[in-house]
């Protein structure tokens, strides 16, 4: 292998995991915040870095019942008697 090759192999080797880490929080951020609005623990959003269980939890969290109000409703009030 010629040093120029060998110069470009470090330099990739080098920003492969700043570029991993971008994409990681890039596509976990989102999922932080669509968890706790559901009212779910943020941190399942670390699962969906995990093949096939993130198509299980999105299952989850879409067929799940979200325990917050939506912003502009009022909560339930039961008519007094």
């Amino acid at each position: 292998m010629d040093p120029h090759t060998m110069h470009m192999f470090a330099a990739m080797m080098a920003i492969f995991p700043i570029f991993f880490l971008v994409f990681v929080v890039l596509f976990t951020i989102p999922y932080w915040f669509i968890f706790k609005k559901a009212g779910f623990s943020p941190w399942l959003s670390l699962l969906m870095l995990i093949p096939l269980l993130n198509i299980v939890m999105l299952y989850v969290l879409a067929f799940s019942e979200w325990r917050v109000v939506p912003v502009g409703q009022p909560a339930y009030i039961p008519p007094r008697v």
